[in-house]
């Protein structure tokens, strides 16, 4: 379960304020410790807590006071580098709050530009609108324009690139020098069996130019001079 977020404010109860307070130096003691422990720095806590005479020093009186005494020993530079008082941590809340509080009004103003712009698309009169509000929604028609002008050029030049593309696929390859020989070969194959087809259709047909072994033997004769034929 989720720990519930502390309101950082003075705690008015006194019996409360003193619980936190001692539960919270014990938890500061602890982390200070384990700092020094696993990073191997040089660290000290002193706490000057309410209606006690003296503070309370970890690790121990001595090791803080070389410890400050390093600190001193540094140029006022160094030592006021990531220093942070109670009036500059105030600032630096009351900074960030601002910034929040701008960003926030900067967005309420482009919901409400939205909204305006919506209700004169619908047919909404403008005639009361103030300047400041026109302003802004004039800007915000000009910025949804630009969109929209953007989009279509983006289409276009798509459409223009699938376009060319579609017309060089069209483009007949030029054929290379062993596909054009493939050809030939596969075109004087084609011939040789159109050849034989029409030998056996005259056979089959009783045809009076001649018989089979008239048509046959210059295939056969070449048969068994030329390995390669009719390839070649």
């Amino acid at each position: 379960m989720a720990r519930k977020k502390v309101n950082l404010a003075w705690i008015a109860n006194d019996s409360t304020r003193r619980a936190t307070f001692k539960k919270r130096k014990k938890g500061l003691m602890k982390k200070a410790s384990e700092l020094a422990t696993l990073c191997d720095v040089k660290a000290c806590v002193v706490v000057y807590g309410p209606q006690e005479p003296h503070p309370e020093v970890w690790p121990s009186l001595p090791e803080a006071t070389r410890v400050l005494a390093r600190f001193k020993s540094m140029p006022e530079m160094e030592q006021c580098k990531k220093m942070m008082n109670q009036e500059g941590f105030l600032r630096q809340r009351v900074g960030k709050i601002q910034e929040q509080l701008r960003k926030q009004e900067r967005e309420n103003r482009e919901m409400e530009t939205t909204l305006l712009m919506y209700e004169g698309l619908a047919g909404r009169s403008l005639h009361d609108v103030g300047i400041e509000e026109a302003t802004s929604l004039a800007w915000m028609v000009e910025m949804k324009a630009k969109v929209v002008h953007d989009r279509i050029e983006m289409l276009k030049a798509q459409m223009a690139s699938n376009h060319a593309a579609a017309e060089m696929a069209m483009v007949v390859k030029e054929k290379t020098p062993l596909e054009a020989a493939m050809e030939a070969l596969q075109r004087q194959s084609n011939s040789w069996f159109a050849d034989m087809t029409n030998a056996n259709d005259n056979v089959m047909f009783g045809s009076n130019d001649g018989g089979v072994d008239d048509i046959m033997q210059p295939y056969i004769e070449n048969a068994w001079l030329d390995p390669f034929f009719p390839l070649n």
